[in-house]
């Protein structure tokens, strides 16, 4: 068997994990078309000392659902958006957890708010880690199954 063989499947969509950042259950796409990772945020402040300071909306339904996060800027750059529009932004590396995959992360901060997941998983990420079965979705991080209430019915 190959050094594939070992590595863990992925779906085309995954729940992520920011566990320094309190963020966990984050829905992501797995997108192999995409170089780097990109996470939604909102209310991005620079501040002193190359930091950076953002809002990560942990729900599309519920917008009171967020996280304020501090953290230092990696690198700015150019990126190709979706669009085939060049934008600069602003990355930053981050502990990350996807399923048995942890490792640390460099992710670009970007305006998503019209795109259905708050986050890309690019193949700079999955590159060595994992491999992408896009015919499935929550393989790694199966969905969390609701409660059934047992209904009890009456004798009469």
């Amino acid at each position: 068997m190959g050094r594939h063989s070992e590595l863990p499947i992925v779906g085309l969509a995954e729940y992520v994990s920011f566990p320094e950042w309190g963020i966990t259950r984050l829905k992501a796409k797995i997108d192999t078309g995409a170089r780097s990772s990109a996470l939604h945020v909102e209310n991005i402040k620079e501040l002193p000392r190359n930091k950076v300071e953002f809002d990560v909306l942990l729900d599309r339904a519920d917008r009171t659902r967020r996280v304020r996060v501090k953290t230092q800027v990696s690198r700015r750059a150019r990126v190709r958006s979706s669009n085939g529009q060049y934008e600069e932004r602003i990355f930053v590396t981050a502990k990350f957890e996807m399923g048995s995959i942890i490792q640390t992360i460099e992710l670009s901060l970007v305006d998503r708010a019209q795109m259905r997941y708050r986050m890309l998983v690019g193949r700079t990420t999955l590159s060595g880690h994992a491999l992408v079965d896009v015919s499935r979705r929550f393989i790694l991080t199966k969905l969390r199954k609701k409660k059934k209430v047992a209904k009890v019915r009456a004798k009469g």
